[in-house]
């Protein structure tokens, strides 16, 4: 198997030039509105640390620092959250027949050294002989397991600046849900860099190299429509 570039095929992903402006119009947005904060003044992109991401207004955005600088998104669609819901309930069923250690779920800062301060997965998950790394306030250390469910307006940040962090930073296996495509890819770290285990889709499921027996069927994750009134929701 090779190893794999954050989406090096696709010719239509927005650049860095792209994701740079956008964040910086963004961040320009922020200092307008968080004027009333006494400190006032923003660092520069480049220079953002936990204690400048400690000072940001609970305005409704979600915030991260990754390599110093500072990435802005907007809460998810319901899709996301359902699809992130069922990943979580289908790893904390797991967890709780076998103890292999702890899940966790966004909103749940994860302070990677040198790289991210913080950055803040969907779903992580943490072996037992790692939950030193769980602290009251954060996460201070690499997760075992990460899971990134994709938005229509964060999926070059997964796909691109993210994949690049978490093979940096270590993490072991990387999973990428699009609940639109109704598809799970899961990335396996060898020698720094990330490699294609495999692309799932419904009908399949996926095995976990990190978890010893935990496999989940795509459907049951990326369901096709979402519940209606006295309706379940269906696959």
């Amino acid at each position: 198997m090779a190893h794999i570039t954050p989406h090096e095929s696709d010719a239509d992903l927005l650049t860095p030039e792209d994701v740079q402006r956008d964040v910086a119009a963004l961040t320009n947005a922020l200092q307008t509105r968080s004027a009333a904060i006494k400190e006032g003044k923003w660092p520069p992109q480049g220079r953002w640390t936990y204690e400048d991401y400690c000072r940001l207004p609970e305005d409704g955005w979600i915030y991260e620092v990754i390599e110093g600088e500072l990435l802005i998104s907007r809460a998810p669609q319901t899709k996301h959250q359902l699809c992130k819901g069922n990943i979580f309930a289908a790893l904390w069923n797991y967890n709780r027949q076998h103890y292999l250690g702890i899940v966790l779920s966004a909103p749940s800062d994860v302070l990677l050294p040198g790289l991210a301060s913080p950055i803040q997965p969907d779903v992580m998950f943490v072996l037992k002989e790692n939950l030193h790394i769980v602290k009251d306030e954060n996460i201070q250390g690499v997760p075992d397991l990460v899971v990134e469910v994709l938005s229509p307006w964060n999926w070059v940040a997964d796909r691109r600046r993210k994949f690049q962090v978490y093979a940096k930073a270590g993490v072991r296996e990387y999973w990428i849900v699009d609940p639109e495509a109704r598809t799970i890819e899961l990335y396996w770290l060898e020698q720094g860099a990330y490699t294609l285990v495999g692309k799932y889709g419904v009908g399949e499921a996926v095995r976990s190299k990190v978890l010893a027996g935990f496999e989940v069927e795509v459907e049951d994750v990326c369901p096709s429509k979402l519940a209606r009134s006295g309706d379940q929701v269906v696959s």
